[in-house]
């Protein structure tokens, strides 16, 4: 295509779905991308530094299911660009993969820094600028962006910003923004833990979800505390969970009879630890040294009680290592077939910086990868049209 033809595509944001965009478009546009800090550098931690890269799920309805925000407004989305897609473009920047038993889709090289490096080494037609957005303004045929530098004249802007950017840049033009709120975190409980901090337990139960859950000084956290940390990201608090801390069948009667000179915490603690035993038991008044024998009915129903209804009253979140966000762009002002904002022409909203966030497990790239498909694939097709 001929320079003089080439659309002028600004990318506001450095982070993976601006710079997969840039990769879509370079060969088709002038694309320049403006951070105020190095590109790629959040995609680092991703992972625990390892990169998850995606989510062993190739049924796109079924991969949108792991959104408590964003769900439906995904469908056309990942009908264009889902995993596949996403395992052969990274495969195309020589990012070689692999499936954990988790199902989760990692790099070869288990290595974050390496799929930044294959990332930027593919950027061969980009320019990159670092400096800080400060304002949008549509005009009739271009967008123009102020930056803390200079001011640039695009046909099209894509805004990448992430969600744990200021929405200052976008509600200025009137685009409602959903207040951002902390996904995927640890929460704080009002009930004194400290005695159980460090004390995981595997397979616990909540909301008909199951997964592992470590309990801290301040609360709980674990994969399962997160994923109910993203489905109540937008219920008020304080308000209480019940975790069944031993979700396989339980007969503890029969267990106490096979066991009658037994101590009742050893015994408890031949299927939770030991910590959590003893603060069961302390909890329902029963001597953690009383023999099985002398536990009576009523007492074996409040341990079983407890141990299958788990009740904490959740009174905030542990913000340490936060990555993901519930909320930002209100997805009813974005048309899914293009990622293009309905109200202003040319304006483009992508990945984290839209209200779509999903559980652990590489969804929330997922999300970046396909939003940045889709924009992009919009863009190309608007000129070859």
């Amino acid at each position: 295509m001929a320079q003089e033809s080439r659309l002028n595509v600004g990318i506001l944001g450095g982070g993976p779905a601006g710079c997969l965009a840039a990769f879509f478009l370079q060969d088709y546009c002038n694309v320049l991308i403006i951070d105020n800090s190095n590109i790629l550098r959040t995609i680092l931690p991703t992972g625990g530094g390892r990169c998850n890269l995606a989510h062993c799920e190739y049924d796109f309805k079924e991969l949108a299911k792991n959104y408590p925000r964003g769900e439906k407004f995904l469908y056309s989305v990942f009908s264009k660009y889902s995993t596949a897609e996403t395992i052969s473009t990274f495969e195309d920047l020589g990012v070689k993969t692999y499936v954990q038993n988790d199902n989760r889709i990692f790099p070869e090289s288990n290595s974050a820094k390496d799929v930044r490096n294959k990332m930027i080494d593919a950027l061969k037609n980009i320019d990159i600028k670092k400096e800080k957005g400060l304002r949008i303004e549509p005009t009739n045929e271009k967008i123009k962006l102020v930056t803390d530098m200079n001011s640039y004249y695009f046909d099209k802007l894509i805004v990448a910003i992430g969600g744990h950017s200021t929405f200052d840049i976008i509600s200025r033009l009137g685009v409602n923004i959903i207040t951002p709120l902390p996904s995927l975190v640890g929460l704080v409980t009002s009930q004194n833990l400290k005695s159980l901090a460090g004390i995981s337990v595997k397979d616990a139960e909540c909301f008909g979800i199951r997964g592992d859950i470590l309990f801290t000084h301040k609360g709980v956290s674990g994969p399962l505390i997160y994923k109910i940390s993203s489905l109540k990201a937008r219920d008020r608090k304080p308000y209480t969970i019940s975790i069944n801390l031993h979700s396989k069948d339980l007969d503890l009667q029969d267990l106490l009879n096979k066991n009658p000179h037994k101590q009742v915490n050893n015994l408890l603690s031949s299927f939770l630890p030991l910590n959590l035993a003893n603060y069961i038991l302390d909890k329902v008044n029963i001597s953690k040294t009383d023999k099985c024998h002398k536990i009576n009915g009523q007492q074996r129903d409040l341990i079983l009680n407890l141990i299958h209804n788990f009740k904490l009253d959740v009174i905030g979140v542990n913000k340490d290592g936060e990555v993901v966000t519930s909320g930002g762009v209100d997805l009813k002002e974005v048309d899914s077939k293009t990622m293009e904002s309905k109200k202003i022409n040319g304006l483009y909203f992508i990945g984290e910086v839209l209200d779509i966030d999903g559980f652990c497990g590489g969804f929330n790239l997922q999300n970046c990868w396909s939003t940045a498909y889709v924009a992009s694939d919009a863009i190309i097709n608007s000129k070859l049209h």
